[in-house]
């Protein structure tokens, strides 16, 4: 908690709150959803401008695209993407082509809907005639993707990660990447995609807001069991098993390093539109969640970037049909808490204001990103 700075939080449900009246300005301004006060002339808030159109399933394809198309070698850790409904034709010329180039090569899809969230309107293909071609498919587009069909299984169950990352700023661009994050499981036992299973979604789909719904979820009460656990737990057990968790770890760093970069083009345009350089205005960080599946070989893969990661300690459960009560969440409130507090600790406006000779606060949970040998122009 930072007890040195005046704090204002904005919710969309809950309306403004400010401690000594709206004509006092903050230190931080920690906004719900987006940035979107046009009248914060100073301060720092905890979104930029933009972030939300920027991470979008489509934009974030485009993004990722284009420097697949620079750096083929560099970029390989996205899954081939189509946009729909524009590439469609295109998607089905290049799956068609190349099925004829390699009779073998028998693929799975997923369709995401561009402004989709928790796993809402996902689901898989086997061929690209099966988009669905309703109305909606034009009212909402939405991304396709070659399905990795490898994933890494902890218990027979396929997992993916939430890796919470702090963007301080643009210029110069400035990174933390939490230390450890939350490892979400499907709840019932992986099978490669075949016509018969491809609408399990607890099976292939790892979207912690679906899975709850099913019979097998199991609550966490500790960091290394149930169907969320703590991703340490997880490289603990990779490591007992003598897999390269530090050549993991830089893999994954890695990752989030070059998704910025590429992610930074476009903010820059949306940061500078609404805060041009010489005015007057905030500063702005923001908590991304980034969302990871390791492949069998270890190999991480980015599924997408999250504007707005829940922040929630807690979960809801049934005691008996139809009520319902909030239950702390261990595993939640463990990785949370530190990320929203190293945060604070790390955007204290106060911390400038120190001397030298000041011993330093530890950060537990954030570790800054080495970014020297990242060239970016």
């Amino acid at each position: 908690m930072i007890t040195t700075a005046t704090a204002s939080y904005a919710s969309p449900n809950r309306g403004n709150r400010f401690p000594f009246g709206r004509r006092l300005p903050c230190d931080i301004y920690w906004h719900g959803v987006s940035f979107h006060d046009s009248n914060i002339f100073s301060g720092q808030v905890n979104k930029f401008p933009g972030m939300m159109e920027t991470v979008r399933k489509i934009t974030l394809s485009r993004a990722m695209r284009t420097m697949q198309d620079l750096f083929p070698l560099e970029y390989n850790f996205y899954p081939r993407s189509w946009i729909l409904p524009e590439e469609l034709p295109l998607f089905m010329a290049e799956v068609r082509m190349m099925k004829d180039s390699n009779p073998s090569w028998k693929p799975t899809f997923i369709v995401k809907p561009d402004g989709g969230c928790q796993g809402d309107g996902i689901y898989l293909i086997k061929d690209p005639s099966d988009i669905r071609l309703t109305g909606s498919i034009q009212s909402r587009p939405a991304v396709v993707q070659e399905y990795i069909c490898k994933p890494l299984l902890v218990d027979k169950l396929k997992f993916d990660i939430r890796l919470y990352v702090l963007l301080k700023s643009l210029e110069p661009l400035e990174i933390y990447i939490a230390k450890d994050g939350l490892s979400r499981f499907c709840t019932e036992p992986y099978q490669e995609p075949t016509l018969k299973n491809l609408h399990q979604v607890f099976m292939h789909l790892t979207n912690y807001s679906l899975n709850i719904h099913s019979g097998n979820f199991i609550h966490s009460d500790s960091a290394n069991t149930g169907s969320k656990r703590t991703f340490s737990s997880i490289l603990c057990r990779l490591s007992s098993r003598g897999a390269d968790v530090k050549k993991l770890w830089s893999d994954i760093i890695s990752l989030v390093i070059k998704t910025i970069i590429a992610l930074t083009p476009e903010l820059k345009v949306y940061y500078q539109s609404d805060i041009p350089a010489g005015k007057p205005g905030p500063t702005c960080f923001q908590i991304l969640g980034f969302d990871i599946l390791l492949m069998k070989d270890l190999k991480p893969m980015l599924l997408e970037v999250n504007a707005n990661p829940s922040m929630r300690i807690e979960h809801e459960q049934e005691l008996s049909p139809g009520v319902f009560e909030n239950v702390p969440s261990p595993v939640d409130e463990k990785v949370k808490v530190a990320v929203i507090r190293d945060t604070l600790r790390l955007m204290d406006p106060q911390k400038k204001k120190k001397k030298d000779t000041q011993r330093q606060v530890q950060f537990s949970s954030l570790d800054p990103v080495a970014l020297a040998n990242v060239k970016y122009d």
